[in-house]
């Protein structure tokens, strides 16, 4: 028996609780995984709250991110007592995740524990953190470099904005660092941000062409931000869009793209290839400073989550949150 996280849904309605699972009731996979740390992600919050139909399939463990060391494994990459995490591939959603003490996954989803990081450090980054990373990548692959302008981080102080705005200014940028919480000047200046600004700058609609501010955006908040970011973005820049925090659409015009060559980058995290994975982690072990992850990171026992979940989608969350589950 191991601890969990479980979701159902029957006639009287869904249900979430911490429980007991019997490791006989694990899906298929041909890796287990002793799990050391979880984390709660915006679509963990989804999933706990019922907000959003995340989860597919009932029971669910909820929990896209784990880190752990691996007890059994049929698959040839892995042996007993490697260390290795895991992001997405719908763990989670469809199949059960890392909000538990033992996992069993296709072994084709992990990669390595880098060696500069802990299994706590590895979570305090999670998918949050793995994702900021593709977007930096995406930047840097379409040509974006510090001599060209400011970039801009917009939902600063989440999982994703937090580590974005440590790597960028890692990376030698001049970082804007757009938030709705004034009280986090600080915060976002410790982890590299040159310049705050207020998030209702970008919130609401504003003309298809603006001002040429950023030389590269990363966005996490979607919506009317994402417009804007995309109107006030240089010539040949680009905007690497990863989340919808504010909102699915897109209120925009063609015209930033046609008239100012700025290109759209989606960021998919979930099912990117597993190379693109690899430099995603070697890029967070190279140039991620591990002292950040402490202003970055808070921790709960896996008890908490669900209240915490609440919290999340509230936006009464700074940076990230990590899941001690063995406790």
């Amino acid at each position: 028996m191991f601890s969990a996280i479980s979701i159902e849904k029957g006639e009287a309605g869904r249900t979430v609780a911490l429980t007991s699972l019997d490791e006989a009731g694990l899906p298929d996979g041909d890796v287990t995984v002793d799990v050391e740390y979880s984390t709660l992600n915006y679509k963990d919050g989804l999933a706990i709250t019922g907000t959003s139909p995340v989860v597919r399939t009932f029971p669910m463990v909820p929990g896209i991110d784990l880190a752990g060391v691996v007890t059994e494994s049929e698959h040839a990459d892995w042996n007993k007592g490697d260390r290795v995490v895991l992001n997405g591939w719908g763990v989670g959603e469809t199949h059960w995740g890392g909000l538990a003490q033992r996992a069993r996954v296709k072994g084709d989803w992990l990669v390595p524990l880098p060696s500069a990081f802990t299994a706590r450090q590895a979570m305090a980054i999670g998918t949050a953190g793995y994702t900021a990373s593709l977007c930096v990548d995406a930047l840097l692959n379409h040509g974006v470099s510090p001599d060209q302008g400011e970039v801009l981080v917009t939902g600063a102080t989440g999982g994703v904005g937090s580590v974005a705005v440590a790597l960028l200014s890692k990376a030698g940028f001049k970082v804007a660092a757009a938030t709705g919480k004034s009280s986090e000047g600080e915060y976002l200046t410790r982890l590299g941000a040159s310049t705050v600004l207020d998030r209702a700058e970008l919130a609401e609609a504003g003309k298809p062409l603006q001002k040429e501010r950023w030389a590269g955006v990363v966005d996490s908040v979607g919506s009317h931000t994402l417009a804007n970011a995309c109107a006030q973005t240089r010539y040949g820049g680009a905007v690497a869009a990863c989340g919808l925090a504010q909102g699915m659409d897109f209120p925009a015009s063609v015209a930033p793209f046609i008239l100012r060559g700025v290109s759209l980058l989606g960021i998919d995290s979930v099912m990117a290839p597993i190379e693109r994975r690899r430099t995603a982690w070697d890029r967070l072990s190279r140039d991620l400073d591990v002292s950040a992850l402490d202003a970055i990171a808070q921790e709960i026992p896996l008890g908490e989550a669900i209240d915490a979940a609440e919290r999340l989608l509230a936006g009464k969350v700074r940076g990230r949150i990590v899941v001690d589950v063995n406790r």
